[in-house]
């Protein structure tokens, strides 16, 4: 039997999920592989199958494992599923330091995400020692090729006015709240960055910890917008139609995911030490 820690402060369901994310992150569990039953399980971590259950529900939520009727519980194809950012960059947050490298449109999704992290901060429940988040966006002061108008596919300053609202409201809050925690001593060393650079992102990137990284293009809609009073057809980069794509570092240095890690964080430090500039207020 594999015992849970005592005197971890989780519940035993979240030690549960802990373990078995851990098997499937590190390839203990392969793709494709079935977990061993709920009352196996059970047996294995000395827990009621409620608790089980519990773990696997947030390991499906996650997108780990999925459930196939009549067949069991399986490790999820990771080239077929899309998943969410929230609980990956929670735990990285569990980490002594921790690392965000975002690249895409404005910052929404991520500062939606970073609410739960800092919120157990300041309560104490989670301390790291450093963070580090560096935001990359498009810079609002030079013209577009996309979005554009629809009617001719001209840049719109209407609408970059209206975009630079929106980013500044989601990165700049990252930036001060992420300041706030080493400037009220929550975080011994805590330092956010904005930058903006002369490019439009058609994807979005997120690179967690050097060790993990999150990538979905920017789908076109057609989208209309109120602009100077008039309802404006816009082409539009759709931040909220992107399907994230989740990459982990692996033992294997040649591995597909761990080539997309680095080169990522290439392509990102080579934007940010170059043609990007700060943004002073």
């Amino acid at each position: 039997m594999t015992e849970l820690d005592p005197d971890d402060p989780r519940p035993p369901y979240q030690q549960v999920a802990n373990a078995l994310r851990a098997a499937i992150l590190t390839k203990k569990l392969m793709p494709g592989d079935k977990l061993a039953s709920q009352t196996e399980l059970a047996r294995r971590y000395g827990v009621a199958r409620m608790t089980i259950q519990q773990a696997l529900r947030i390991l499906r939520d996650e997108g780990l494992v999925v459930s196939r009727q009549g067949s069991g519980v399986f490790v999820r194809e990771r080239t077929e599923r899309p998943v969410g950012l929230r609980p990956h960059l929670e735990r990285a947050f569990e980490q002594p330091d921790v690392s965000i490298d975002f690249a895409g449109f404005s910052g929404e999704t991520l500062h939606g995400a970073l609410t739960e992290p800092l919120d157990k901060i300041r309560s104490g429940r989670v301390r790291p020692e450093s963070i580090r988040v560096r935001l990359l966006v498009p810079d609002t002061e030079v013209p577009w090729t996309l979005p554009a108008r629809v009617e001719d596919m001209e840049d719109s300053p209407a609408f970059r006015k209206r975009a630079s609202g929106i980013m500044q409201r989601h990165t700049l809050a990252i930036v001060d709240t992420v300041n706030e925690m080493g400037r009220l001593g929550l975080v011994a060393d805590s330092k956010a960055e904005l930058r903006v650079y002369p490019a439009v992102p058609l994807f979005k990137l997120y690179l967690i910890n050097k060790s993990e990284a999150f990538f979905g293009y920017y789908p076109v809609r057609e989208h209309v917008v109120q602009l100077d009073g008039e309802d404006t057809p816009i082409w539009d980069l759709m931040g909220k139609d992107a399907t994230l794509f989740h990459h982990a570092a692996e033992p294997n240095e040649e591995s597909l995911s761990a080539l997309f890690i680095g080169q990522s964080q290439m392509w990102f430090d080579s934007i940010w030490t170059t043609v990007a500039r700060e943004v002073r207020r």
